[in-house]
């Protein structure tokens, strides 16, 4: 058996994982019961799937939310691991018990205050239990799974069975809770998003400058961040094509709260300096965790 494939039981049950999978399970339950079924309103996705099914049919919304998710768990087991599909299952009865045990009272009928808040603890409990290792919805691993094997994007195939779940919703409620629906789904992709990624979310930042020396030592020295640096040259420009110089193009990464401080320095010390930006997923090794520690 592969390291991969073996089953790291303590960070199954790890503090952490638990910790995270019973907060995310919690709010997603909030959300469900505070917000979304008294008033008829759906997120996307298996949760948005399993609230149609118990509106269409009166089955008690739990139930179709594991039975759904149960497949998903299992190609998650066969293409990415053990222990994520054992920490999706944690976190999935835990939201199962919560919602057939935990009574919740209707927080609000003002809809707006619905599609935010229900799609802000949804999003919470969403990003949570990711946090902790797993997750609440099995449709990101389905549309992994299709987008490695028939080539459609993971965002197309979202985007498609959602369409489908909230023109559902409006034939079924009406346009105008479909329409608050998909306000609520859009609220929680960001909320999980900066649960997930935090506010310090990295981004790759480049600069290319005739002063390159000074915007190292800048970057390096007053913002203490490492940099990478590659060989190029600059010019190559509309009307003067001839014209071209050698150049170290630099290659540092930051936050995204750092970026303004960080470019209106550059522009300071070379007001033609080139800067582009590209987020990026995650960052691991290198400089970056061991800086930001301290």
């Amino acid at each position: 058996m592969s390291t991969t494939d073996s089953l790291n039981w303590s960070k199954v049950f790890s503090l952490r994982s638990v910790l995270f999978n019973l907060l995310g399970s919690f709010f997603a339950v909030v959300a469900i019961k505070g917000f979304m079924l008294p008033n008829h309103f759906l997120d996307g996705g298996v949760t948005g799937i399993s609230i149609l099914i118990h509106e269409f049919f009166h089955v008690e919304v739990s139930v179709p939310l594991v039975l759904i998710n149960l497949p998903f768990i299992y190609l998650g087991y066969k293409k990415i691991g053990k222990n994520f599909a054992l920490h999706s299952l944690i976190a999935i009865l835990f939201l199962a018990i919560f919602l057939h045990f935990i009574q919740v009272p209707t927080i609000t009928n003002d809809r707006i205050l619905i599609a935010v808040f229900g799609g802000v603890f949804i999003g919470l409990g969403i990003g949570f239990v990711i946090r902790g290792g797993g997750i609440l919805d099995g449709l990101e691993v389905i549309a992994e799974f299709t987008n490695k094997r028939f080539g459609i994007t993971t965002a197309e195939i979202i985007m498609t069975i959602n369409t489908l779940i909230f023109l559902i919703a409006a034939y079924k409620f009406g346009i105008e809770k479909a329409m608050y629906s998909i306000l609520t789904y859009f609220t929680a992709m960001r909320v999980s998003d900066y649960v997930v990624d935090g506010f310090e979310e990295y981004t790759a930042l480049t600069v290319i400058s005739s002063e390159f020396d000074e915007v190292k030592a800048l970057i390096v020295n007053d913002y203490n961040k490492a940099i990478s640096v590659y060989k190029g040259e600059r010019g190559y420009l509309p009307g003067n094509f001839d014209v071209s110089h050698e150049c170290d193009i630099i290659l540092t990464i930051v936050t995204r709260l750092e970026i303004h401080k960080i470019k209106q320095a550059i522009t300071a010390l070379d007001p033609a300096a080139f800067i582009y930006i590209q987020s990026i997923k995650e960052v691991d090794g290198g400089q970056i965790k061991k800086i930001r520690s301290h």
